[in-house]
């Protein structure tokens, strides 16, 4: 039964909009400690101990960490398995191009397949910058987020890298979730107005407290 409804059209739609609900959750959560910064460093350094020691001493030190992290990584892959078997399936279904112009869908809309490249890279990034540190500017500092947060957003790069993929993320939640809302059955006539604006409203949020972080950085409020 599972090979079947994998298999369909409609299992994996329904697959990409609970793994995407599931990283919204996440999105959300991880904002809020985001904003942390702005409360200092001693506040902004004991969240992220925290998350480390969450469920102790039933749960040892960053094991529920690393649940979230494998829930997350689960859920990344099954999203991004089901977009691109989505989209083949969708090329092979009308290789050719339509005889009559189809309506002009929303810019979200036509950039979700990019949004979706440009998130996935940044993720590695951002892993490889604020969690190993490979590629972290102004040397990165173990048990220390606040001033590696710093140091990244102290770098052009590291700004733009981060804007631009917030801006992506934006465009990506606007479109999907009310997609995900339409897939799981939530969606109908006398809704989708108010699903369209919560899905916009959430896009506006997210996207603006993630980019308060650099943007408190590059004008001084945080250093």
């Amino acid at each position: 039964m599972a090979r079947t409804v994998w298999d369909s059209t409609v299992g994996k739609k329904t697959v990409m909009a609970v793994s995407g609900l599931i990283m919204l959750l996440y999105l959300v959560a991880h904002m809020i400690g985001n904003l942390k910064i702005y409360f200092g460093a001693g506040e902004f350094n004991h969240y992220a101990h925290w998350l480390r020691t969450v469920g102790e001493p039933f749960m040892h030190y960053e094991w529920t960490l690393w649940l979230i992290r494998v829930v997350l990584v689960v859920a990344v892959a099954a999203h991004a398995v089901s977009a691109l078997q989505l989209s083949r399936r969708d090329i092979k279904a009308r290789p050719t191009r339509y005889v009559h112009a189809r309506p002009r869908a929303s810019y979200a809309t036509r950039t979700m397949r990019w949004g979706g490249v440009i998130l996935g890279l940044f993720i590695v990034w951002h892993i490889l910058d604020l969690t190993t540190g490979t590629v972290h500017s102004g040397g990165f500092q173990e048990g220390h987020p606040y001033q590696n947060v710093v140091d990244t957003f102290s770098t052009w790069y590291g700004d733009v890298i981060y804007i631009v993929a917030m801006l992506a993320l934006g465009l990506h939640i606007r479109h999907g979730f009310w997609s995900a809302a339409q897939t799981l059955g939530a969606g109908s006539r006398r809704r989708d107005r108010a699903l369209k604006t919560v899905a916009n409203v959430l896009a506006l949020l997210l996207t603006a407290g993630f980019i308060a972080v650099p943007v408190g950085v590059m004008t001084g409020v945080v250093s």
